[in-house]
């Protein structure tokens, strides 16, 4: 059975058209951390950062979402939240673990 798998629009939200912008002016990995450091506190970043564990659990392994959450260290709804976005949301996850293991090789 093939799924059909229907991205949303990013919805408006004032500035962050520029933000994306000033992240793809960005060159390497240490300028990608050094600006979200500035721009994010820590707690912020360790929810991204967690959120985006989940995302590449979720998508590397066939793992339950219980399992998932043990292995991340967070909530299954976290969990839930992430695999619906990563199923349903604008296709940015799907974008970015798309390239990072076509880089792999």
């Amino acid at each position: 059975m093939t799924r059909t798998v229907v991205y949303h629009e990013v919805e408006p939200v004032e500035g962050l058209a520029e933000l994306a912008r000033a992240l793809d002016a960005l060159e390497g990995v240490d300028e990608h951390l050094r600006f979200l450091r500035d721009l994010c506190t820590l707690a912020e970043l360790e929810a991204l950062a967690h959120r985006w564990q989940i995302a590449r659990l979720l998508d590397e392994k066939q793992l339950s979402y219980l399992e998932v959450a043990e292995q991340a260290g967070g909530s299954t709804a976290t969990v839930t939240r992430v695999a619906q976005w990563l199923r349903n949301g604008a296709g940015g996850y799907r974008i970015a673990l798309d390239r990072l293991k076509a880089a792999r090789g």
